[in-house]
C-alpha cells in the first residue's frame, strides 16, 4: 500500500505535500492522530534496515535526551520513535515499496519523482 506520513499541524510537511499533490492514490497517516505503532514502524524497517535512519535528531526533545545518552544505538532510535511522534522524521512516503523519509530537497525531489511515476 503506498502511504504518507505526516504531521498535520507542521508547516514544513504541508508545503512539502502542496509540491507532491495530488495524493489521490496514497494513504495518508497524521503521526498526531495515529502515532506510529509497532507494526508500522516494522514496515518501515523493513524498507531501510535502520531505525536511525528514520530518526529525526533535529527533535527539541532528542537534544535533551542526547545529553545523557551520548552514544544512542539502533534500539534506542526505535524505542524513543515509538514513544513520541516528534522523533520519526517526516514526512515519509511509500510508493511501490521504496521509502522516502524527511524533508532535504533531495527527499522532495525524490519524492516528486515517485509521486509522478505513479500517476
Amino acid at each position: 500500500m503506498n502511504k504518507l506520513y505526516y504531521l498535520s499541524t507542521c508547516d514544513t510537511c504541508k508545503k512539502i505535500i502542496k509540491i507532491w499533490s495530488p495524493l489521490k492514490s496514497l494513504f495518508l497517516i497524521d503521526l498526531k492522530k495515529n502515532p506510529i505503532n509497532q507494526a508500522d514502524l516494522n514496515e518501515l524497517y523493513s524498507l531501510t534496515k535502520s531505525y536511525e535512519m528514520l530518526f529525526n535528531k533535529r527533535a527539541l526533545l532528542f537534544r535533551e535526551y542526547k545529553k545523557k545518552n551520548p552514544n544512542p544505538k539502533e534500539k534506542d532510535y526505535k524505542k524513543l520513535i515509538l514513544t513520541h511522534y516528534s522523533y520519526l522524521k517526516r514526512p515519509i512516503l511509500i510508493i511501490n515499496n521504496t521509502l522516502v523519509a524527511g524533508n532535504s530537497e533531495k527527499s522532495i525531489k525524490l519524492g516528486l519523482n515517485k509521486i509522478k511515476k505513479l500517476f
